[in-house]
């Protein structure tokens, strides 16, 4: 059978398990011992993430890379129904409601996987001149990076927004595009910034910025940073860590996890637990290395690995006061469902596209260098 060919095991990428193991195990740890609720909802999402990892894993990628537009599309035509049919939460209208039991689903997570998959698709048709791409190739690309960006950012919800535009432009950066085009960009960003701020930016938003930039920070993060402090060097116990187990530190088990982790295992477990994160990141990014010629895998590890950058840098820099509070949720480690599910989709498309490579062909003929 398929599954069961040698080339198969053979191909596919062991250390990505060996290196997100650890971070689900040490995560739902923690969440036990805050609440066992919380934990046994989690397990209900490690069940669901496998079956969609197992899933999506058998599904012939390549062989069906055409389809990838239709579901980018689809994916903008939910963004847009949000901006009409969306439902409210908090002053942001990101949800969309489901016939179904009351269910909602946020298209804006939905759309992360389909946009990786798309920047790799137009790459791999698109395929950058020796110099990088020109100011025609990146105008072409730019298009279908910043639609999804204005959209998700109208919802509002500018966190994810940026999170995206970083990620789409972070693989155009590594694929490869003509130094001129982002002293360009650069510049008029330094001249546009004034302008952005004053008129793009939500009230709430600055609040966020003013509250960053304050002399004290906000409660949640006077808390956060109490607890790191609590945590020393190698930690406390469970009883010890008085900041969490106290109810003093807000959202523990998800935006603030960051912080009962250095709290419970103190300043080595916080460097230890960056360090697994960063071995993560790097063999993602390796992979442009061993698969010069294969800009699907290119532009999906290196997505991938920036998507995982960006949410654990933003994350780790508000718990700690060098960033605003945006909500955004460390990869893999904070409670929740839809985020987790989202990475391990991630995870499985990657190796998808690395197992069956030599098995399966993209469909469309790469264009002559």
């Amino acid at each position: 059978m398929r599954l069961f060919d040698k080339r198969i095991i053979s191909h596919f990428d062991y250390l990505l398990i060996i290196f997100v193991l650890p971070l689900i195990l040490l995560s739902y740890n923690l969440i036990s011992e805050i609440s066992r609720t919380l934990a046994n909802k989690q397990i209900v999402y490690f069940s669901i993430s496998l079956l969609a990892f197992l899933i999506i894993f058998i599904l012939p990628i390549r062989r069906r890379i055409r389809w990838i537009p239709f579901f980018y599309w689809l994916g903008i035509i939910l963004l847009l129904a949000v901006e009409f049919f969306g439902e409210t939460r908090l002053g942001a209208k990101r949800w969309l409601s489901l016939p179904i039991g009351g269910m909602t689903i946020q298209p804006s997570e939905l759309f992360k996987p389909v946009f990786i998959l798309m920047m790799g698709y137009l790459i791999q048709n698109r395929q950058p001149d020796k110099n990088g791409y020109n100011l025609k190739d990146f105008a072409y690309l730019s298009f279908y990076i910043l639609l999804p960006f204005i959209l998700i950012a109208k919802e509002p919800d500018l966190g994810t927004a940026l999170v995206l535009l970083l990620v789409g432009y972070g693989i155009l950066f590594i694929i490869g595009v003509n130094w001129k085009i982002w002293a360009t960009i650069f510049i008029t960003i330094g001249l546009a910034s004034p302008f952005i701020y004053t008129n793009l930016i939500k009230d709430y938003q600055k609040k966020r910025i003013h509250d960053f930039l304050a002399e004290e920070p906000s409660y949640q993060v006077q808390q956060s940073i109490i607890a790191i402090g609590n945590g020393g060097l190698i930690g406390k116990d469970t009883q010890e860590a008085t900041q969490t187990q106290l109810k003093f530190l807000p959202i523990a088990t998800s935006d603030f996890i960051f912080a009962y982790f250095v709290e419970r295992y103190g300043f080595l477990g916080a460097f230890g637990l960056i360090f697994v994160y960063a071995l993560l990141i790097l063999h993602l990014l390796s992979l442009n290395y061993y698969f010069h010629d294969d800009f699907v895998i290119r532009a999906f590890a290196s997505g991938l690995g920036l998507l995982i950058f960006l949410n654990m840098s933003i994350n780790i820099l508000m718990v700690i006061g060098y960033a605003p509070v945006v909500g955004l949720p460390l990869p893999m480690f904070s409670y929740g469902g839809s985020s987790f599910i989202n990475f391990i989709v991630l995870f499985a498309i990657l190796e998808n596209l690395l197992a069956f490579r030599f098995m399966d062909s993209y469909g469309f003929e790469r264009r002559l260098k």
